[in-house]
């Protein structure tokens, strides 16, 4: 079987328990064809760079599945069809990541160097 992550983007206005259902509907269909799903991460509601079906924010989450192709074809079939599904992208992937995904990581503004860290200007 093939390794994928999978991001969707579901509507802003459906519950976190909607989303989670979502993901267990689609982990569903992915273990009756065949597949099994490892991490799921859910990255919450974040704003969207542009309006999608006037939507200003989404729900993100990402899984990552060891499945058939047709498994997946199944599942993306299925997204097309829910109107509660923005967005989805699968990729192919050589292995899945070990720990959180790089949204997941805490990113902390105190590390990046100051504007005084960098040493004195130079005088011309």
């Amino acid at each position: 079987m093939a390794l994928y992550e999978h991001v969707f983007l579901a509507r802003q206005d459906i519950t976190a328990q909607q989303v989670d259902g979502l993901v267990e509907q689609y982990k569903g269909v992915l273990e009756g064809n065949g597949g099994k799903v490892g991490r799921v991460e859910n990255w919450g509601l974040k704003s969207l760079t542009y309006r999608i079906k006037k939507n200003r924010k989404a729900h993100y989450v990402l899984m990552d599945i060891d499945a058939p192709g047709a498994a997946i074809h199944e599942m993306e079939r299925q997204m097309r069809i829910n109107e509660d599904i923005l967005r989805y992208m699968t990729v192919s992937v050589e292995a899945h990541e070990e720990g959180p995904s790089a949204m997941m990581q805490k990113r902390d503004r105190d590390d990046r160097p100051r504007r005084d860290d960098r040493g004195p200007r130079r005088q011309f």
